[in-house]
């Protein structure tokens, strides 16, 4: 899904609104690759720059800048970067 951000701090809080408790930008290196693993958290988050494909079970989604991905907590996930790496704003709800 595509969605408009103008910045980092409405994004933030735009996160906060809807009940996240943490907001963290994430830059991830070109090529980089992560094996399946869970969060202990779930997340909405943003690619803001680059691109990264994500694998959840046999589904893995291409995203690109200004598409958003959401995961719920303990789904096991993997996920790969572009070329470029990417920007990614990530909303987190904790564990209570």
């Amino acid at each position: 899904m595509k969605t408009q951000h103008r910045s980092y701090s409405e994004f933030e809080a735009d996160a906060m609104a809807q009940g996240f408790d943490e907001v963290i930008e994430r830059r991830w290196a070109p090529g980089l690759v992560l094996q399946p693993h869970v969060h202990a958290f779930s997340l909405n988050a943003l690619v803001v720059q680059g691109e990264m494909w994500l694998t959840v079970g046999a589904d893995t989604q291409h995203l690109q800048a200004g598409e958003t991905f959401a995961l719920a907590r303990e789904v096991e996930h993997s996920e790969r970067y572009g070329a470029e790496g990417a920007v990614v704003w990530v909303a987190r709800r904790n564990a209570a």
